[in-house]
């Protein structure tokens, strides 16, 4: 089994993230499972648990979320198969934004003229376009968005080889001489697909600096301080894992205080449009989307509506040459669940991640096993549990007292504990947002 580090390249100052690699290795580790399974959600089982060797009587059963085999199986050609599809399905959702986004702005324009023509004339006319009321006007205009959307979305199809004029994929990510089966984009592929934009809000548009700072600040902040007494140049040998890295801005602004970052996301959509903005994106300000186009609901005006976000606000690159970043696609129980990844880092920052578990267990053993002795864990983030009440998958959602309990009860050290509200992707104009009380703590694993 083998990471793949994919390193920045100095004289051409930009991330080469080759997603073709990530979507290899991403579809390496998503099938590396062990012969018994714990769960019907498939996380690996070890057969021969290890045995712990931390000073802490309480530890010993968390080590069996190690595998003591890294020769893991490699995966079945129905299993590439059925990823394959997964990819397929994604690049398809973006290929077909437009058609599906359009498609709903025409049942709005169905409603609306299915109001009686005298309600319809209260709504006042536009001043430069005859007949037309301000709603019309507005339908127009949020098409016309949606199909500037679409034109970055190509971009991001473009950049990780895929066709942008078919809703096929390359040749070398297909299943040879077999039709797509999922031809259907659903309402749920669409979403994330639009999630996706107001991702780029948070991570890379100057707009998103307010939440980025509630947000990442905290866990920078941190980490100078336990830091301090290194300068930059002398970072390069902290390592620093960030699972659900998303697009990478958290990632990249750790690896530019001179520590040496790895990301793990599970997402095709996220490494699609990371790949995007670490490899494609190389000035500031160089693309523009119109995230907020997509709901009509709380919005005060037009103008908060259609209103265009500029991204990135930085251009990826200009990292110290003494620290190395990478990204890593795949599960991230299954990546660094193994046993060669026991004591591997110096710190894990896990930000808006906890609540991603199917079973949190799992999550805070490998946390566990996957820090160094002495290694920091930093949280930040709420407890919205993504597979509560989802009839078919399991779901075990510890509320914050139990989940740092049984932290506490592994072993972790709790140096530091406090709330700290923030927002998530949230529009700053709409008359609705929700406000996270997010949990942040500074958590050591003993040393020796």
């Amino acid at each position: 089994m083998q990471l793949v580090n994919i390193k920045v390249q100095q004289k051409a100052n930009l991330f080469l993230v080759l997603f073709a690699v990530l979507v290899a290795v991403y579809l390496h580790y998503q099938h590396q499972k062990s012969d018994q399974r714990h769960q019907p959600n498939g996380h690996a089982h070890p057969k021969n648990p290890t045995t712990a060797t931390l000073n802490n009587a309480n530890t010993n059963m968390f080590n069996n979320f190690l595998s003591p085999d890294p020769a893991l199986p490699v995966p079945s050609s129905s299993e590439i198969e059925a990823e394959e599809r997964v990819f397929n399905k994604s690049v398809r959702a973006f290929n077909k934004y437009a058609t599906h986004s359009l498609a709903a702005i025409a049942k709005k324009r169905k409603d609306y003229n299915s109001a009686r023509t005298n309600l319809r004339n209260l709504v006042p006319k536009t001043e430069l376009d005859s007949g037309k009321d301000v709603f019309e006007k507005r339908l127009e205009d949020v098409e016309s968005c949606i199909k500037r959307n679409q034109e970055v979305v190509r971009s991001m199809v473009v950049a990780m080889g895929a066709d942008p004029d078919s809703l096929d994929v390359p040749q070398g990510r297909r299943v040879a001489g077999r039709p797509n089966p999922d031809s259907v984009v659903m309402d749920g592929d669409m979403d994330k697909v639009r999630s996706t934009l107001r991702q780029f809000v948070r991570d890379w548009s100057a707009e998103g600096a307010a939440e980025r700072h509630d947000t990442y600040s905290p866990i920078m902040e941190t980490l100078e301080r336990i830091y301090s007494h290194l300068p930059i140049s002398e970072r390069g040998g902290i390592t620093v894992l960030v699972p659900g890295a998303g697009l990478g801005r958290l990632a990249f602004d750790i690896v530019r205080q001179g520590f040496t970052t790895q990301g793990n996301e599970f997402s095709f959509y996220m490494l699609i449009a990371s790949n995007f903005v670490l490899n494609s994106m190389k000035t500031p300000n160089s693309f523009t989307i119109y995230p907020w186009v997509h709901s009509f609901s709380n919005m005060q005006n037009a103008e908060h509506q259609l209103r265009s976000v500029q991204i990135p606000d930085i251009a990826p690159g200009g990292i110290p040459e003494t620290a190395d970043f990478s990204m890593v696609a795949g599960d991230f129980l299954e990546v660094y669940g193994g046993y060669k990844e026991r004591g591997a880092w110096d710190v894990l920052v896990s930000c808006y991640f906890i609540d991603t578990a199917k079973n949190i267990f799992e999550y805070l053993g490998v946390i566990w096993n996957a820090l160094k002795p002495g290694g920091v864990w930093i949280n930040h983030g709420p407890l919205l549990y993504h597979f509560e009440g989802m009839k078919n998958e399991m779901s075990i959602e510890l509320n914050l007292e139990e989940v740092k309990a049984v932290a506490k009860n592994m072993g972790f050290i709790f140096e530091e504990e406090r709330m700290i509200p923030s927002t998530y992707t949230s529009n700053e104009n709409s008359m609705l947002k929700y406000i996270y009380n997010c949990a942040f703590w500074v958590a050591r694993k003993p040393s020796l």
